[in-house]
């Protein structure tokens, strides 16, 4: 009996820090803690911040998108920008936007500036905003970036984060790998530098279009990336399925990814790769 409560407290104590650590955040003593998902471990934001945000007791990587990655890869002084598109319910989708929150954020944050001192624009992903879904706000926006560059002749890189395309804008968000996809192989036409950076996860729609279409793929460390989950995979072929052959080790190994760089390493390579490039350049 006394076995039996013993075991039913334990319970309650690992339901209790499973909340915890699916919030993946929490506050303690006025200051922010981040509970890393693959160990456990609670890990101050301000530690974090100087190994931008990969776990010092796993190595496993927290989600970076937005300002904190333009403050890794971008030289100071770079601009986040926006192109002023609409964000709307295409299919009256019940509950789904909230007027409020729209006006603070999308699934797309875009930046112009420098990587060592090589012109560039950037767009990341947001997975805060809807784990980063492909809807029509972020397909234009990312479009409108694309034709930018186009004009000026600058490269772009695009970080993905997404679990594919958004569900409450039916066939709109599908229209936008499309879209996106015409822009960027008009950009190529011209001779424009794509730089893909696809981190975790890169699913659905996002990695089947313009997430695996960059001059250079490169994965971060770990990184989940494919189409259709494990498991929809593994019920529909009725098959064993390897355990990592959506990881961007496995992906890099079929040719795939073009590489893998950890985050550290991150702004130096892809500073090198626009360097090799400059001389198509235009100016910001």
């Amino acid at each position: 009996m006394k076995d039996l409560k013993n075991r039913k407290t334990l319970l309650g104590t690992i339901k209790n820090l499973s909340k915890l650590a699916k919030d993946f955040s929490l506050k303690k003593n006025s200051e922010k803690i981040l509970v890393c998902k693959k160990c456990g471990r609670a890990n101050r934001l301000e530690d974090l911040k100087k190994d931008l945000f990969v776990c010092p007791h796993c190595s496993s990587y927290f989600p970076l998108t937005g300002i904190d990655r333009f403050d890794m890869l971008m030289d100071k002084g770079y601009k986040v920008i926006d192109y002023n598109s609409k964000k709307i319910n295409p299919i009256s989708f019940p509950n789904y936007r909230n007027e409020e929150e729209d006006k603070k954020s999308e699934a797309v944050k875009i930046a112009r500036g420098k990587i060592l001192g090589n012109p560039v624009l950037v767009a990341s992903l947001i997975d805060t905003y809807m784990l980063g879904s492909l809807g029509t706000y972020v397909g234009e926006e990312i479009t409108s970036m694309i034709e930018e560059a186009e004009r000026k002749k600058l490269p772009i890189v695009i970080i993905s984060l997404s679990g594919g395309a958004r569900m409450q804008e039916g066939i709109f968000s599908l229209m936008q790998m499309a879209k996106i996809s015409s822009a960027i192989y008009s950009f190529g036409e011209k001779g424009g530098l794509y730089i893909s950076l696809l981190t975790n996860p890169t699913m659905g729609g996002v990695s089947a279009s313009f997430a695996a279409q960059g001059d250079y793929n490169i994965g971060e460390p770990g990184a989940l990336i494919g189409f259709a989950g494990q498991r929809v995979i593994k019920e529909t072929l009725r098959e064993k399925i390897p355990e990592n052959f959506q990881k961007a080790e496995n992906l890099e190994n079929f040719g795939f990814l073009d590489m893998i760089v950890e985050r550290k390493n991150q702004r130096e390579m892809i500073g090198k790769i626009l360097r090799m490039h400059r001389r198509k350049y235009g100016r910001l």
